[in-house]
């Protein structure tokens, strides 16, 4: 009898906290002193802060526009959500809102959601390279991007993130956060030395990172797509990598000098970009890597104890299977996105890609490029016989399909 009453308190205590779920609005033109409705929204820097009376279970949306601050150009993140009552910071479904400059997430940040946000620099780089190293005096421009310093059990859901020094910062103060279905690209700086800035840059130790569904690409050599990396002194445990497509440039690293353990990278698709499991440091505990592909480069997992290593492709050369390959990975949190891969051995003009249960006959679809996910589709119809047809002359390909209402 107490046993219930003590669950039956606490599904109360939970459907109140739910029921009590606030709907707030900010916009670029928005004012602390406001009442943060629709008619009269918030700021988003008082906002995001925690300076408003925001709580567990509300959401925040962005209305249309463009973000800027300068100097400071990172928004700080400071909420509280509950793993039943998360806070969702996203805009008004169907638009448009643009942070040029970034996020920064900072503690006491718990059990936030942020999603469907474009984050980007809109200061040109400079024409020249510029002074070595990772942090030149003159490199002159905002470092824009997502930093993850301090929040725990947060999710960055369908980020679009490009033309920044660095696209994602996740460090060790940042437990059990998820990266999913983000779009990292064009983000660095080319430097006398090599290209600096990586789509995602990550130490950890404690619970675990969750890097799932998202599309990396950079701009310059010696940038990195997944840089999970550190010295003797740094942390690199504990990583599910699942599910990503890494294209183009920038090698995937997941090692530095001390050792690592519980690394599981899984159904990954890479080309033109070889993934390396381990660094230097003199021996690694257990990691699993089952089932990528990985196209123009090679796997090479260093000095660990305990290895599985099941069921990756891969293809060095000229040497390739013939016909096509497509996979379509649905994403969890927008029942009408989904991310496409294509290998087209045979460089056909258009492939048949089989679509179902995503796409259904007769539903209509969008196909966009990754890099002008705004722009002008790629191509778009009805599914018929639970297949589209894509226009793909290049042995590659990567799409974001949508599915339109």
């Amino acid at each position: 009898m107490k046993y219930v009453c003590i669950m039956s308190a606490c599904l109360l205590a939970i459907a109140t906290e739910i029921s009590s779920a606030g709907q707030w609005y900010i916009a670029s033109d928005g004012k602390s002193t406001n009442s943060g409705t629709q008619e009269s929204p918030w700021d988003i820097a008082s906002a995001l802060t925690g300076k408003q009376k925001v709580v567990a279970g509300d959401t925040i949306y962005l209305l249309e526009g463009k973000y800027r601050r300068r100097p400071k150009e990172l928004y700080e993140i400071r909420l509280v959500g509950t793993e039943k009552a998360p806070i969702h910071i996203r805009p008004i479904p169907g638009q448009r809102v643009r942070i040029d400059g970034g996020l920064s997430v900072q503690s006491p940040s718990a059990h936030v959601w942020v999603r469907d946000l474009e984050i980007f620099v809109s200061e040109p780089r400079s024409k020249q390279a510029i002074s070595p190293g990772s942090h030149p005096k003159d490199l002159n421009r905002p470092w824009g991007g997502v930093h993850m310093f301090g929040g725990k059990n947060c999710k960055y859901i369908n980020l679009i993130i490009h033309s920044c020094n660095q696209g994602i910062s996740c460090w060790k103060g940042e437990i059990n956060p998820e990266i999913y279905g983000c779009i990292i690209y064009d983000n660095g700086w080319l430097g006398t030395d090599r290209g600096h800035g990586h789509c995602i840059y990550t130490q950890n130790d404690e619970g675990v990172k969750t890097i799932s569904n998202c599309i990396m690409s950079c701009l310059y050599d010696g940038s990195y797509t997944l840089h999970a990396y550190g010295s003797e002194r740094a942390y690199v445990n504990n990583y599910l990598v699942e599910e990503n497509i890494f294209y183009n440039k920038g090698p995937f690293l997941i090692g530095g000098g001390r050792p690592s353990h519980n690394i599981r990278v899984f159904r990954n698709y890479l080309y033109n970009v070889g993934m390396r499991i381990g660094y230097t440091a003199p021996y690694n505990e257990n990691c699993e890597v089952r089932d990528n592909v990985i196209v123009h480069g090679g796997l090479d997992i260093i000095r660990y104890n305990k290895v599985i290593r099941e069921g990756n492709v891969i293809i060095k050369g000229k040497e390739h299977p013939k016909g096509t390959k497509s996979v379509l990975l649905a994403n969890r949190f927008d029942p009408n996105r989904a991310h496409l891969v294509v290998y087209n051995w045979d460089r056909a003009d258009e492939l048949e890609v089989r679509t179902k249960p995503f796409l259904k006959n007769s539903d209509s679809y969008r196909i966009m490029d990754p890099q002008d996910f705004f722009g002008t589709p790629v191509t778009q119809g009805r599914c018929k016989s639970d297949t589209i047809h894509i226009p793909v002359k290049a042995e590659f390909g990567v799409f974001v399909v949508l599915k339109s209402n």
